[in-house]
């Protein structure tokens, strides 16, 4: 038995969406023990911590991470603990370092390259890669996912094309085997290869396999075709019987702003038809994805090899400017969507073109837009990554209000360096500083439910999300007049400010604003309501 730990006169937050109000909250064991009202009378065994002026909430769930390789690196990721995030859910958007089989490892691995540093584990199962990152120590809780493109690339690389009958037994059996080992759902990438190659039919089978699990789909199209997507997703939800959340909601490109209006209402109307359908969304008008995603899909069939190869054949070329310029049905066209000089790089292996828009990079190399991309992509070998300017400000609120949207922050996976999207270091603090304190979006008792209790319940995550005695002491307290995310576009990365202590487990972790160098994350397993789930 330790010492109780009582947070002192905090404004109490508690995740449930209700008033707020003043109380001392107490930490005995890892948990909570009491929530009562606030006096300065304490028992002289008791560690205080004088909270008074912060709020004290749950602990952060981002719902929507890329830090798959976060346990694998020498040094601490303080992107998501220094924000109040204790929890991750990571796997997002097809595109997970696991499972792999031996035929098509270097496939996945060169392609994951263009996306994650080089992460270097033993095994092929999704159970194998999970062991290995719990063992070298996660700095937040992890809620892993497993990626549709790579379940396709280990059953049959990178190929566009339909897979046999027995490609897809092997999908559905690393599905299943990954599901049993601890993933809590599947999710795809479909304007990525090979989500790209895979048609609905596919995906509905694939995901028949969930049962309870959830399907997590970054959509196949964000812009023209935002509307037709939503459709797709919600049936595929209907027709594998699985609950769906869609990814960063958004419409992107000028033609297509005020499309959430009517994408929303789709989504209302399946909910109201018995769909458990839910959302996420960072709090930028700026997104940020891989580079290689402004090429045309057929240029990415084969994988790396093949498509550098491409990039260096004066008639391929020729076929790649034609397709940007005209366009492709059902294609996301990301320079038509954000124009040239809406496209910034974010983080490249030499960080020699980062910061810089395709625009300046064409000034500088006295080419035109569309051989200065062939050429940071040729150069960089596929490596990088870039800030897309295509969103409006109207369609980004309009879906943070909605209620079942979640927060996530779509950060890239870190260990990079460079110049990252700022939504990496400073998604909770922006949406606290920006949306809630300054524009008043949302309520503080509204957005905390979306950064906790609604995340818990829609993943499972037993005895998380709220403060109610109980409760496992994952707990973040902030100061609610100074919050802020302090990044800049095309910058690097800079640690939110305002956030004064987290818990993981009734372990301080952040004090006054610092990491205490200590990881203690563990992996979830999702939960039934009311029972306890068995450790992994």
């Amino acid at each position: 038995m330790h010492n109780p730990i009582i947070l002192s006169g905090g404004l109490i937050v508690d995740g449930s969406g209700r008033t707020p109000y003043i109380g001392d909250l107490w930490i005995e064991d890892g948990y909570i023990s009491q929530i009562v009202p606030s006096t300065d009378q304490h028992p002289a065994h008791a560690d205080i911590i004088d909270v008074e002026g912060n709020c004290i909430a749950p602990g952060f769930i981002d719902v929507h991470s890329h830090a798959d390789n976060a346990g694998f690196l020498d040094e601490d990721d303080l992107s998501k603990i220094l924000q109040g995030v204790t929890t991750e859910v990571t796997g997002n958007c097809g595109i997970t370092l696991t499972p792999r089989s031996p035929e098509y490892t270097e496939i996945l691995k060169a392609y994951a390259e263009r996306l994650f540093p080089t992460t270097v584990w033993d095994g092929l199962s999704f159970g194998e890669f999970w062991d290995q990152a719990g063992h070298r120590g996660l700095v937040t809780n992890v809620v892993p996912l497993v990626g549709q493109g790579t379940l396709r690339i280990m059953a049959m690389g990178l190929d566009d094309r339909n897979p046999t009958d027995r490609e897809m037994i092997i999908m559905k059996d690393a599905l299943q085997k990954s599901l049993e080992a601890g993933a809590f759902g599947l999710s795809t990438g479909l304007i990525y290869p090979p989500g790209q190659f895979t048609s609905t039919d596919e995906i509905i089978g694939l995901a028949s396999v969930l049962g309870q699990n959830i399907y997590t789909t970054h959509m196949r199209g964000e812009a023209q075709e935002v509307e037709k997507s939503v459709d797709e997703a919600l049936a595929i939800g209907r027709e594998a019987h699985v609950q769906v959340q869609i990814s960063h909601h958004k419409a992107a490109g000028k033609s297509n702003w005020g499309k959430t209006e009517r994408t929303l209402k789709a989504i209302d109307a399946a909910r109201r038809q018995g769909q458990n359908v839910r959302l996420d969304v960072y709090p930028y008008t700026a997104s940020s994805t891989m580079l290689t995603a402004c090429l045309p899909p057929w240029t990415q069939n084969g994988g790396d090899v093949a498509t550098l190869s491409r990039l260096q054949d004066p008639e391929m070329k020729k076929r790649i400017r034609y397709d940007i310029e005209h366009g492709l049905p059902g294609w996301e066209n990301h320079i038509e969507t954000a124009g040239v000089n809406g496209i910034l790089i974010g983080t490249t292996p030499d960080h020699q073109y980062e910061g810089q828009t395709l625009e300046e990079i064409a000034r500088t190399l006295q080419l035109d837009p569309i051989s200065a991309l062939i050429h940071v992509l040729l150069h960089e070998r596929l490596r990088v990554s870039m800030l897309v300017f295509s969103m409006h400000e109207d369609d980004l609120q309009r879906v943070m209000r909605y209620p079942w949207t979640m927060i996530g922050s779509d950060g890239l996976p870190p260990g990079q360096g460079g110049r990252p999207h700022p939504r990496l270091f400073g998604t909770f603090s922006h949406v606290l500083g920006k949306y809630v304190r300054d524009l008043h979006v949302l309520s503080l008792e509204e957005a905390i439910r979306k950064m906790t209790a609604l995340p818990a319940e829609t993943f499972g995550l037993w005895q998380r999300g709220r403060l109610e005695e109980g409760y496992i002491a994952d707990i973040v307290a902030f100061n609610a007049s100074s919050v802020r995310d302090a990044g800049h576009y095309g910058a690097p990365p800079t640690s939110p400010e305002g956030i004064s202590f987290v818990f993981q487990r009734g372990i301080l972790v952040v004090n006054k604003g610092r990491y205490c160098g200590n990881r203690q994350g563990v992996r979830l397993i999702r939960s039934t309501p009311g029972l306890q789930p068995k450790a992994l």
